[in-house]
Formats: structure tokens, C-alpha cells, sequence
């Protein structure tokens, strides 16, 4: 039998096995030893993510958030993390976990995400339930999941002794869903760690659509507006006349309507979400709300709330201002309005810097074979923790677990994908904390 030549056969294995030889050659012998630990630690991962979905930690259950932060400060400390706890009394909330690896080389990366979820104790989607590589319950992916995804990151760093040396903070919020009010209390030591770190990774679920991922290099933020009109009150027989004026439902009318006909642009959103007119209005914090009124009686007073979504602070700004004009400019004869604002989440603007961290993770997740992920469509995502700490370092959201239905009961967790986002992550912090810092 004929021998063929040494070229011939590695010429033949690159033609049939292209990806495996690009991964081999792309990972060092450290790295592949840290992708199989990943592999080999999965049922341990499922099962932890089983434990912390089937304890209710709604963020207003505050003792449910408290028991799963308890669970996963033992993760943390077994890893070699120092814990601490941030209380958040003030704002009525349940306190944040801070995880704390110190080292002496490397860039400085903060991982973070949050216990909570959007269902409390009363919601009828309490447990995890298993079908095969899915599993439904509440904070599967949003976001117990992505805090899997990172603890699996971190044991695989572990078990190949690569933390030793690596500065790493880890924060887990305890109230993300419903961020305690004032956010400078809620959020101030979160924004210190982000000021302290070179690089932000945050763990809330993996957007894919038509098969594709993609990661979070902007986010829009969260602004509520407050519109009030004032007017003269009296028989209806008189609407319109010089002494009555034209009531504030019809001034309420004129205002948001030029809101919705004025005010759009790209990467903007606004909402009304509730309008009330006539008299004795009354609205709770919780949206409750109730209002008195006759077919016969001008109405002497209305309300608005709503809510704004703008990609930087430039463009809240600049919607702040037009918003103002038209409430105050043109009033209806006989009435008058203000409207007021309260930022809840600043805008997370798209930086060059999250640009490059995201060129970062893809160059891991070519290593690993697998497909790049592409930038969001900012449009696509909500308001969330990583605005906090956007002008102050590189951000990458959307790390955690792929999944679907969030914030809705049957909310669910692609557990098959979990080693690959684990693997990237994984690779992504091994590479930052080994480039010199600045």
C-alpha cells in the first residue's frame, strides 16, 4: 500500500475540517483547555440556573432577591471573590451584590446584571420547567440566565488558574426592573465601579433574529414627562366664550397632538401612557389613577404622563426643549401648562470604544468557530444598567443567555445555548485581563 506524503494529508484535513483547524490554530493550548472546562461544567450550570429561577425574587420581593444574592455570593466565594453587600434601604429595595477579584496585571473588567425579575410573588409563572434544550420560567434568560453565563465564564477562568492576577468586579443589582428612585442612591456605587474599570460587559439576554446574534453597543435611555393643564371651570353652555376659554381636555388635545405630529426622529421614541381630564385627578406612582367630571362642566383640569427613548443626551436634550416650547407657546384661550421631566435612565450613546470592545468579543468568538455577532439596532432594546456607566468606559450588553418571551409569563431559556455564550465570555475576559494596562 502506497504511503501519502505528510503535505498531502494536511493539505486533505484543512479542505474537509476548515473551521477545526482555524480553531486549533487561532486558540492557544490554555484557551482550549479553558472552552472544554466549559463543556464539562454544563449540567452544574443548568442546575444552579434550575435553583435561582425557582426562588421568586420579583423586585419587589425583597427577601426573594436577598435569598438568590445569598446563593450566588457562595458561587462567587468559591472562586476566590471577596463579597460585599450595598444596601439599599433608602430606596426600598433589596441590597446589591459586589464581587470583588483584586490582581496586579491586566485591564480592569466589571461584569454586571441583576437578580430581579419582572414577576412578583403574586404572578402565576413561579417555577422552571424543562423541555428538552428549553426551559421556561421567570428570569430564565432576563436575566438568572445571563448571571449563569457568567459564572460559567469565571469557573472555567478558575479551573485553568486563569483569575490569578486578574482584576475583576462583578455587580449584581437587586432591583434593575424597577431601579430604586432616586437613581443617584440606587446607582452610585455602580457608576464608581464603571469609573474603576476599563472595560463593562453586561449580562442581559442575547438578541438574536433570523438566526443571527447580535450584541448591545448603544441603548437607548428613559426619560417620564409630566404635562398639566390648568383652566376656568363652569357651565359647558359657556366653552368658548372670552370669560370661560376652551377648557384643559381640548388644551391637552392640542399639546399632544402636536407632540405626535412634530416631534419624530430616528432613534426616538415618545409614549403617552395615560391622560386624565376634568376634575380631582388623582394619580398614584403605580399608575392608579382616578378623575371626576359631567358632560355639562368645562373641565378645569387635565393630565399626561408619558415617557421619552432617546439615543444620546444631545437628542433628549434637544426633544426636552421642543416639548417645553409647545406646552408653553399658543395655549388655548383661557388656560395655561407646564410640563416636567424626571431621567430615570441616561441614554448608552454608540462610542468608538464599544465599537472596538465588540471587535474584541468577535475575534474570540471567530477563535471558537463561531459566528460574529453584529451590532444591535438600538431601537431593539429598552432602557438598562449599562447606560449608567456608558460615559464612563467601554460597554458591551446583551452577553447573557439566549432565550425568548421576556417580561411574559413562558419566558424561556435556549439552555443548548449557553456553553457557546459561556465560551466567548469566557475568551473575551482572559484576553482583556492579559493586555497591559495604560
Amino acid at each position: 500500500m502506497s504511503k501519502v506524503p505528510i503535505s498531502a494529508r494536511l493539505f486533505l484535513l484543512v479542505m474537509l475540517f476548515p473551521t477545526a483547524i482555524a480553531f486549533a490554530q487561532a486558540l492557544s493550548e490554555r484557551e482550549a483547555a479553558l472552552v472544554r472546562s466549559i463543556d464539562d461544567e454544563g449540567p452544574a450550570a443548568v442546575a444552579l440556573l434550575e435553583r435561582i429561577v425557582n426562588v421568586n425574587s420579583g423586585t419587589f420581593n425583597t427577601v426573594g432577591v436577598l435569598e438568590v444574592g445569598k446563593a450566588l455570593e457562595k458561587e462567587f466565594q468559591m472562586l476566590g471573590f471577596a463579597t460585599r453587600w450595598v444596601p439599599m434601604d433608602s430606596v426600598k429595595r433589596a441590597p446589591s451584590l459586589v464581587a470583588e477579584h483584586k490582581g496586579t496585571y491586566g485591564k480592569r473588567v466589571l461584569l454586571f446584571g441583576h437578580m430581579d425579575t419582572v414577576f412578583e410573588p403574586s404572578s402565576p409563572f413561579q417555577k422552571f420547567v424543562r423541555t428538552g434544550d428549553s426551559a421556561t420560567g421567570p428570569g430564565t434568560s432576563d436575566m438568572k440566565g445571563g448571571i449563569v453565563v457568567m459564572l460559567s465564564a469565571l469557573k472555567a477562568l478558575k479551573s485553568v488558574g486563569a483569575l490569578d492576577g486578574a482584576n475583576i468586579t462583578v455587580f449584581l443589582t437587586g432591583d434593575e426592573e424597577s431601579a430604586g428612585d432616586p437613581t443617584e442612591v440606587s446607582r452610585k456605587e455602580f457608576v464608581e465601579a464603571g469609573r474603576n474599570s476599563d472595560f463593562a460587559l453586561s449580562f442581559e439576554p442575547l438578541l438574536i433574529q433570523d438566526g443571527k446574534d447580535y450584541a448591545t453597543t448603544a441603548r437607548r435611555g428613559g426619560t417620564r414627562w409630566d404635562l398639566r393643564v390648568q383652566a376656568k371651570s363652569g357651565h359647558s353652555s359657556q366653552i368658548f366664550s372670552e370669560s370661560m376659554g376652551d377648557g384643559a381636555i381640548f388644551e391637552l388635545g392640542r399639546i399632544l397632538t402636536r407632540f405626535h405630529d412634530t416631534l419624530r426622529e430616528p432613534n426616538m421614541t415618545y409614549n403617552v401612557g395615560l391622560a386624565l381630564g376634568g376634575s380631582n385627578i388623582k394619580l398614584e406612582a403605580s399608575g392608579d389613577s382616578s378623575v371626576s367630571g359631567k358632560v355639562n362642566i368645562v373641565p378645569g383640569e387635565a393630565r399626561a404622563i408619558g415617557d421619552i427613548r432617546a439615543l444620546s443626551p444631545e437628542q433628549l436634550a434637544r426633544v426636552k426643549e421642543r416639548m417645553q416650547s409647545i406646552t408653553g407657546q399658543e395655549n388655548l384661550p383661557g388656560t395655561k401648562a407646564e410640563i416636567t421631566f424626571h431621567d430615570v435612565y441616561p441614554p448608552m450613546a454608540p462610542t468608538a470604544g464599544n465599537a472596538a470592545l465588540l471587535a474584541k468579543l468577535n475575534e474570540a468568538s471567530r477563535a471558537l468557530g463561531a459566528p460574529e455577532l453584529r451590532p444591535a439596532d438600538p431601537m431593539l432594546r429598552g432602557a438598562g444598567d449599562a447606560s449608567f456607566v456608558a460615559p464612563f468606559v467601554a460597554v458591551l450588553d446583551g452577553l447573557g443567555a439566549p432565550g425568548s418571551g421576556m417580561h411574559a409569563p413562558g419566558e424561556s431559556v435556549n439552555l443548548a445555548g449557553l456553553p457557546r455564550q459561556s465560551k466567548r465570555i469566557a475568551l473575551l475576559i482572559y484576553r482583556l485581563t492579559r493586555e497591559s494596562p495604560l
